[in-house]
């Protein structure tokens, strides 16, 4: 894959050319540049990445209600973590006495 110097979209190739077809910019293929490059076939997938658990080890609580059915306690230890791909935080919280995780509404 290369992407366009002129306005940086993606380039496709033609024969022995790099075409951007945003642009019309041109560019000569290199086979030693094109063979260094990552195919996916010589990678190996180890699975997703492990995710840490936010309220592990928070020493933090707050009056806050269980929502488990079976569970009447109103303290929650709670953490909070920026939301993926926003630009607001998210407060997750634990059930101090039966481990119910939940995010706030």
């Amino acid at each position: 894959m290369r992407f366009c110097d002129e306005c940086g979209s993606m380039m496709h190739t033609e024969g022995d050319t790099w075409l951007c077809r945003s642009c019309e910019n041109e560019e000569s293929r290199d086979s030693q540049a094109e063979a260094a490059m990552a195919i996916q076939d010589g990678q190996r997938d180890d699975g997703a990445p492990d995710v840490a658990d936010a309220t592990q080890g928070s020493t933090e609580t707050m009056q806050e209600p269980c929502p488990a059915d079976d569970c009447d306690s109103d303290r929650a230890y709670y953490e909070m973590l920026p939301k993926p791909g926003g630009s607001y935080e998210v407060r997750l919280f634990t059930c101090v006495e039966c481990g119910h995780k939940w995010r706030e509404s």
